[in-house]
């Protein structure tokens, strides 16, 4: 399940229009974006709204071609924490770091993966009921916490856990087979 930035889909979320065409963004060396689809240069801040719209984007070097899609996005999450409302904490940052050049990197990248995932479903599925809602219906839905919604989060926390799970699984086997390689037993 490892990342493609030649297929990157930034939410597989559902919507009315049909799948539009992948968007081309080049970069130049001025670090000026310019986008292929409307002939005009654009800011990264108007990335992050196609980014928002959901859609298909990949950031090419005008120059080499060479994929700079994740740079780019990784550039705009760092403009949306510098923002004033971060969304990862320096703990959540210290930890995902220590995490690079581990046995478990790749795992922890697909259980991020599959978490976000999981999320997103939950709150597309929410956004798609909640349409004809009034604020005062979706208040009131709120505060009864439905069992629908309990069902939804519960199945964001149950694929949670088993990704969980089997990453401690893995890790232990991991142990177990390095400590074999030294002739120790657990």
């Amino acid at each position: 399940m490892g990342f493609q930035p030649e297929e990157f889909v930034v939410s597989e979320q559902k919507s009315a229009a049909p799948k539009s065409a992948q968007r081309v963004i080049k970069k130049y060396p001025n670090r000026r974006l310019y986008d292929t689809d409307t002939s005009t240069y654009i800011t990264l801040a108007e990335v992050r709204q196609l980014v928002m719209s959901n859609q298909q984007v990949v950031v090419r070097d005008a120059k080499t071609g060479e994929d700079l899609t994740r740079s780019i996005l990784l550039q705009i999450i760092l403009e949306e924490e510098a923002g004033g409302a971060p969304m990862f904490t320096e703990a959540v940052l210290a930890n995902i770091i220590r995490f690079y050049g581990h046995a478990m990197q790749g795992f922890m990248g697909a259980y991020l993966e599959k978490n976000v995932q999981a999320f997103t479903d939950v709150q597309a599925k929410l956004a798609e009921q909640s349409q004809s809602v009034t604020p005062e219906m979706w208040a009131q839905f709120m505060s009864l916490q439905s069992p629908m919604l309990k069902g939804m989060m519960g199945n964001y926390v149950e694929q949670s856990q088993s990704m969980l799970t089997q990453m401690q699984e893995q890790m232990q086997k991991q142990t177990e087979q390095m400590l074999g390689a030294f002739g120790l037993k657990r």
